[in-house]
């Protein structure tokens, strides 16, 4: 019986990861879906090539959107650009009128958002690049915007936690935290959930802004949390990577390399056996969902690229300027690629091609 439960489990931890991945040709906002896990469902390629490069002009920390066959991705130059997925040649480029620093676009319904460092949050006819409107907060955005149904959700470094109309920009609601919000929210049950830059994780409802609850995480937080199977999981500048129970309201685990004691930025991908992030100790970290450690591997610098998955593989820039494929069984170098300076973006799936953009300003596509 006992056998039998814990296959159950499995089983049903399986159709939950499956039914929260990315769709295999679409990656609609920053970690692909709602719940932030970083999995996509495409068939990639077993051996990589790369396919394109887009020149953006400056740098490009922004991780981008794939809708079908075109890409979206904002850079330090201003410009939310849209591209051919199958050549890289531009369809149009919208002019923001302030850098985009770490917010990645989302789309939904024909219009494709994102966040500056002017603090606005931009929306767009994701056909031609046309503004349809824009919202100004009181600070610097880094959050990447999410939408759920008419609502758009986006964290601003003036403190709060903005929910706006999809339709028009208006303001339906704002939390107030006690910190930079530069965390995206996770999305599930009616909730919207962030990590804070003020130590705290917050449940937030989204139907009203009302808090839920919260859990003191006890350290800053610049990760975004991946949800999974009723936990959070999300690493902190206290060097731990963090199980947050959702149902019982607390902290289920807390994971610290024994040795190297060096700060989490990179947010996790989640799958029903592993939790993948990087650390600003050069390595990439794997965790069972029980917090344990499986595997590690080390690149040349930190790591604070989010890495992505797809059929049993992980996708992941480095700050040594290498784009990784690792087997996520095992974490053995599959592949690595050479783009010549720092990978700080997070990759897309979609189509069975991989985009990623880096800090020379280049956008690669592999497939």
């Amino acid at each position: 019986m006992r056998v039998l439960t814990i296959l159950s489990l499995v089983l049903c931890l399986a159709i939950s990861a499956m039914a929260q991945n990315a769709p295999a040709n679409n990656w609609f906002q920053f970690r692909g879906n709602h719940q932030l896990t970083g999995v996509s469902q495409s068939n990639v390629p077993a051996t990589l090539k790369p396919l394109w490069t887009y020149e953006a002009g400056e740098s490009i920390e922004s991780s981008a959107a794939i809708v079908g066959g075109t890409v979206f991705v904002g850079s330090q130059k201003g410009e939310l650009v849209a591209l051919s997925l199958d050549n890289g040649s531009v369809y149009w480029k919208y002019s923001t009128g302030s850098p985009i620093g770490e917010s990645s676009p989302a789309y939904s319904g024909g219009v494709v958002y994102i966040g500056d460092l002017g603090g606005w949050i931009n929306a767009l006819n994701a056909s031609d690049g046309k503004k349809l409107w824009a919202f100004k907060t009181g600070g610097e955005i880094k959050s990447s915007p999410v939408v759920v149904g008419d609502r758009v959700l986006i964290g601003s470094y003036d403190e709060h936690l903005y929910c706006l109309s999809a339709r028009n920009g208006s303001l339906l609601w704002k939390f107030k935290t006690n910190g930079p919000v530069h965390s995206t929210p996770g999305i599930a049950d009616g909730m919207a959930f962030i990590a804070g830059c003020d130590e705290v994780f917050r449940a937030i409802r989204i139907s009203d802004g009302k808090e839920v609850f919260n859990v003191s995480s006890g350290a800053y937080t610049g990760a975004s949390p991946a949800l999974l199977g009723g936990s959070a999981f999300y690493g902190t500048f206290d060097n731990e990577v963090l199980g947050v129970n959702l149902a019982e309201r607390n902290i289920s685990w807390r994971y610290e390399h024994p040795q190297r004691k060096f700060p989490f930025y990179s947010s996790a991908a989640v799958t029903s056996t592993r939790i993948v992030l990087g650390g600003r100790d050069k390595m990439i970290h794997a965790l069972t969902l029980a917090g344990k450690a499986a595997w590690t591997f080390t690149t040349r610098a930190r790591v604070e690229s989010s890495p992505a998955i797809a059929g049993g593989r992980v996708y992941v820039g480095s700050n040594d300027g290498r784009f990784y494929v690792l087997g996520l069984s095992n974490g053995a170098k599959l592949w690595e690629f050479n783009a010549g300076a720092p990978l700080s973006a997070s990759p897309a799936i979609a189509n069975g091609r991989i985009v990623i953009g880096s800090q020379d300003g280049r956008l690669y596509c592999f497939g």
